[in-house]
């Protein structure tokens, strides 16, 4: 690891420099290895937060949401120090990505509840880095602010992304700044037709999320009329 920082407190962004690393796209994960010295190892999925920079080429972003009680997730955010190696394999996954001209072009919906947003930020960013101009839409769902990630890069003064709109739903504490007037509470029908895109529009539908909060979204986009066929998602347990 060749550097890391807090994005909230108890998640954390590592920075590896892979050596022979092939590059990654808007959306792969990678599985992390740790060993411990008596031989006993444990391998865990994350996924990718950044685009891959061509001029920063072995460079590996990812961000670990620290689960109480897990095995590996409480030492990467706590302990795993910079100059430390860990095993890293990689990129996998090849359906939940996206790239400018996926889908021609169709407009993009992202949907995270969440430490899904990692990937989906990674799809921003790769918006970002292409100068693209395919139309976003971000919905993030997530208990309360001091367990959103990426909140200012994404709807903050620093926002640079026209054609990005983001709506967040806290679904446990609202902050007191919040514009919407809406009190807590999970992601619905209703929130989601406001705020995502017209199935009529063929977006193409990217959710990442625990299975409960995919499974839920899942059926409201069918449900909104949504082509199943243009739903990409993944979804991880509480284990980790």
């Amino acid at each position: 690891m060749v550097d890391a920082h807090a994005e909230s407190a108890s998640a954390r962004t590592l920075v590896l420099d892979v050596p022979g690393w092939g590059g990654h796209r808007a959306g792969q994960h990678v599985d992390l290895r740790l060993t411990a010295d008596d031989g006993y190892t444990a391998v865990r999925a994350y996924s990718i937060g950044a685009p891959w920079d061509p001029d920063a080429p072995t460079r590996v972003e990812v961000t670990v949401q620290r689960v109480q009680g897990g095995e590996v997730s409480p030492y990467l955010v706590d302990e795993f120090a910079v100059g430390q190696r860990i095993e890293v394999r990689g990129p996998v996954g090849g359906w939940f990505v996206w790239a400018p001209g996926a889908a021609g072009g169709a407009p993009v919906l992202l949907l995270a509840g969440g430490s899904g947003v990692v990937p989906l930020v990674s799809m921003v960013r790769e918006r970002r880095r292409r100068a693209d101009r395919t139309p976003f839409r971000l919905v993030y769902s997530v208990r309360m602010p001091g367990d959103a990630l990426f909140l200012d890069e994404l709807t903050g003064p620093r926002r640079r992304d026209d054609g990005v709109d983001t709506h967040v739903v806290w679904t446990r504490g609202v902050p007191p700044d919040d514009p919407s007037g809406r009190p807590p509470g999970r992601l619905d029908l209703r929130g989601l037709a406001r705020h995502g895109w017209p199935a009529d529009l063929r977006p193409l539908v990217f959710v990442c999320g625990p299975t409960g909060f995919v499974e839920a979204v899942s059926r409201m986009l069918l449900v909104l009329g949504h082509d199943a066929s243009a739903i990409r998602a993944e979804r991880f347990g509480p284990s980790t």
